[in-house]
């Protein structure tokens, strides 16, 4: 057999990983006495324990053993390949062949984060006849891409499977039963919806029952795209499924419900909202995903200037008064105050939080859910909390006038509040809590300080494209019209899957409340007044700091505009 060399030269991989000084011999062992219980892989394992990384894994190997490394997402798979392997081999094996041999039509290349698995090797040259020659990868670059080319054709054939099996069980009755839910391929159909949105990078999933067709849409760095689509059949038991799992009612069909899911996908906890809502054609679901781990950031992952930074600093030594993070829904907000807690969680500090729902759960801070039918509003909930000695409040949203009532008053009394509001800028948050009947003299000894952000989405480091900018845009970001100033666009590759973007990140603008602005604040200022003096004292506004991602080439015009207007 070809892979005899490979096993010839076969060596350990903790070894290898020892030798390449990613992890300690102690850590090793520690490993490997964890794998007795856990039957997982030793790499798995390591990452798990937190000791290393895929990628540190691959590079390892990569040096160690000369093995090519290579970057999947960036790769066209030819369809001659695809119809080699079944796509439940490559899954099994976290594995993916991308191409043939340079001077050797019969050996395959493939992709695989361990090119010492004899096993996987074995089974790929038996079921294709080929030598097999191993390429070095991560499992989350492997799995993505058996999700691009195989992911649709899977779906549909468990949502086939489900529709066949119900025809003949079921020839009359429309009626969906617990138990017949709980079949595999609605079970495994739900699944890879939520697995393939989580691998994409999704931050919503929508399933969406249209007159003839059920269709599923991923929201990717903010913006709709559809995923697939099936037939009408598969829809009560699909919805019947996620009810079960997010502990809804699954009789109550007329009424909005709102659950919760835990999922683990590719080894991370994920935790997914769902939201359920009546419409024509049958209940609409969104599901909601956020990372366990992903609201805890550095600060400075958020996307914050040298100089916003310090400000944001200074804002949080403040020992009392009133923070503010303002932005429309999905812009950032839950991130940015979650990162202000973490960097404010220490022993000496009571942290007590009331938000609807808990959107990350945060070691040494005690976090209470509303609940309408209990009693917990944010009023009563935040009246509880002043009696439990706290330091800092975390209130999730100001919504009405009583909880800004007691919110500024808990602010004016010695305590650290944090919240967060739904307006368009730092300096007509003020205006809004006034419309909410908050008095002025009240906002000007409580609020310390406003942060109003956005999200734009980054240009594809892969495939942007420099240009000079036009005379139109040269104005808007207020370059002189002489200058030769170039800007970015996205042309669209695969590593982001033709969109021109990949990932986000914030845009800020920091209000940091002086004493002149106080006065204007006493004096019940308008919203342009505010923002007046705060620019005169240094306030970048969101168009300049997005200008500045402009010049920077991680952002595009067209963003900027989208985000922000004057």
């Amino acid at each position: 057999m070809p892979v005899e060399s490979y096993r010839r030269k076969k060596k350990r991989l903790g070894d290898l990983l020892v030798n390449a000084e990613v992890i300690s011999q102690e850590q090793l062992m520690e490993a490997l006495d964890k794998q007795k219980t856990t039957s997982t892989k030793l790499g798995e394992t390591l990452i798990d324990l937190g000791y290393t990384n895929e990628y540190e894994i691959a590079k390892a190997l990569h040096l160690q053993l000369g093995y090519e490394m290579v970057k999947l997402s960036d790769l066209d798979v030819p369809e001659s390949i695809l119809n080699l392997v079944g796509e439940q081999v490559l899954r099994k094996h976290a594995v993916m062949p991308f191409d043939f041999g340079k001077d050797n039509a019969n050996v395959l290349r493939v992709a695989m984060s361990n090119p010492l698995d004899i096993i996987a090797m074995d089974d790929l040259a038996i079921i294709t006849n080929m030598q097999i020659e191993p390429v070095v990868t991560t499992t989350t670059e492997v799995m993505k891409n058996i999700d691009k080319y195989y992911g649709n054709a899977e779906a549909m054939a468990v949502a086939e499977r489900y529709t066949k099996e119900k025809e003949s069980q079921y020839k009359d009755e429309e009626k969906v039963q617990k138990d017949d839910v709980l079949n595999a391929p609605i079970v495994v159909l739900v699944n890879t919806i939520i697995e393939q949105a989580v691998r994409q990078r999704a931050s919503d999933i929508h399933i969406e029952p249209l007159e003839k067709k059920v269709r599923v849409r991923y929201r990717i760095d903010g913006v709709l795209k559809e995923a697939m689509e099936y037939n009408l059949n598969v829809f009560q038991a699909i919805i019947a499924r996620i009810k079960i799992i997010g502990n809804m009612d699954i009789a109550e069909k007329r009424k909005p419900q709102d659950g919760r899911i835990t999922s683990i996908v590719d080894r991370k906890e994920y935790d997914i909202r769902v939201s359920i809502l009546p419409t024509v054609f049958g209940e609409k679901i969104v599901l909601r995903i956020t990372a366990k781990k992903a609201l805890n950031k550095d600060k400075k992952e958020l996307g914050l200037s040298e100089k916003e930074l310090y400000e944001f600093d200074q804002i949080l030594k403040h020992p009392y008064g009133m923070l503010l993070v303002t932005g429309p829904t999905g812009s950032g907000k839950s991130t940015t105050l979650y990162t202000a807690l973490s960097e404010l969680n220490t022993e000496h500090v009571n942290i007590v939080t009331l938000e609807d729902p808990v959107e990350a759960n945060i070691d040494g801070i005690n976090q209470v859910q509303t609940n309408d039918k209990a009693g917990v509003t944010f009023a009563s909930g935040l009246r509880s909390i002043l009696r439990q000695d706290p330091d800092i409040i975390m209130i999730g949203e100001i919504r009405d006038n009583e909880t800004a009532q007691i919110a500024v008053k808990a602010a004016i009394t010695g305590h650290l509040v944090v919240s967060t509001l739904h307006t368009n800028s730092a300096a007509s948050t003020i205006s809004r809590l006034v419309d909410m009947g908050i008095e002025g003299y009240l906002l000007a000894d409580a609020v310390v300080g406003i942060i109003a952000q956005r999200l734009v989405r980054k240009l594809c480091p892969s495939c942007k494209r420099k240009r000079l900018a036009t005379l139109e845009e040269k104005r808007m970001i207020k370059v002189p019209e002489a200058e030769e100033f170039s800007v970015y666009d996205g042309v669209g590759c695969n590593s982001c899957n033709n969109t021109g973007y990949y990932g986000r990140i914030g845009v800020y603008e920091i209000m940091t409340i002086t004493p002149q602005l106080k006065e204007l604040i006493n004096k019940n200022a308008t919203a342009s007044e505010l923002h007046k003096m705060a620019v005169e004292h240094g306030m970048s506004t969101l168009r300049v700091s997005g200008v500045r991602y402009v010049r920077d080439g991680i952002t595009s015009m067209e963003e900027i505009k989208r985000i922000t207007y004057e």
